[in-house]
């Protein structure tokens, strides 16, 4: 009898450890630095960007690196078939005359296979207090059903918006955590620890 005991926990904690194991992470994002130039910067370029090792990020995609190194899950980046101006004016024309018009930019590459994953991140930056048109793209053309969904934006203020209760509304069988990341964008470089700290408070740390 104590060896059956013995042997059904074995297999308990085996199934536990596989159970874990085959739980994966996927960290979605969209970011748009307006230089790729280190030093002399514009107030807007500054504000969309930061240095690493000499190399200039977008501040949501830095955001999103550290989210994915903390996880160990795999990442990708929406970019637009169409690049956008990095001219500050010109981009915001074109942001202003995608989201007058509900438009729905073409994402360049392959989205990755959904259904792969558990948690899957999704991150931005807040456009008129909003999420960039092309993000809606993303959840249009996914399957979101399910799945742990977790949501990180960079804001020079503004934080979500309501665009946590917009991606809840738009994937409304998968679990949105309502506890998103929220980052200023004069802080980016300084929030690693901040990243830590938010991902243990979800309990979704590894």
């Amino acid at each position: 009898m104590k060896k059956l005991v013995a042997i059904s926990i074995a297999a308990f904690l085996a199934a536990s450890v596989f159970a874990q194991a085959s739980k994966k992470t996927l960290v979605v994002y969209f970011s748009q630095p307006e230089t790729l130039t280190a030093g002399k910067m514009t107030a807007e370029e500054d504000y969309s960007t930061v240095v690493v090792d000499g190399k200039v990020l977008g501040n949501v995609q830095y955001v999103a690196q550290l989210i994915q190194e903390e996880m160990k899950g795999d990442i990708f980046r929406i970019e637009p078939v169409t690049p956008y101006p990095m001219d500050h004016a010109k981009l915001e024309q074109v942001a202003t005359k995608e989201k007058r018009e509900n438009a729905r930019p073409k994402i360049k590459a392959a989205l990755p296979d959904i259904s792969k994953y558990d948690t899957v991140f999704i991150g931005f930056p807040n456009w008129y207090a909003d999420m960039p048109m092309i993000m809606y793209t993303f959840l249009d053309s996914v399957e979101l059903s399910g799945k742990k969904v977790i949501p990180f934006v960079v804001s020079g203020g503004s934080g979500f918006s309501r665009t946590i209760e917009t991606i809840t509304k738009l994937e409304p069988n998968a679990a949105v955590e309502k506890n998103g990341l929220s980052v200023y964008r004069t802080r980016v470089d300084g929030v690693q620890g901040e990243v830590k700290a938010w991902l243990k408070k979800i309990g979704i740390s590894k």
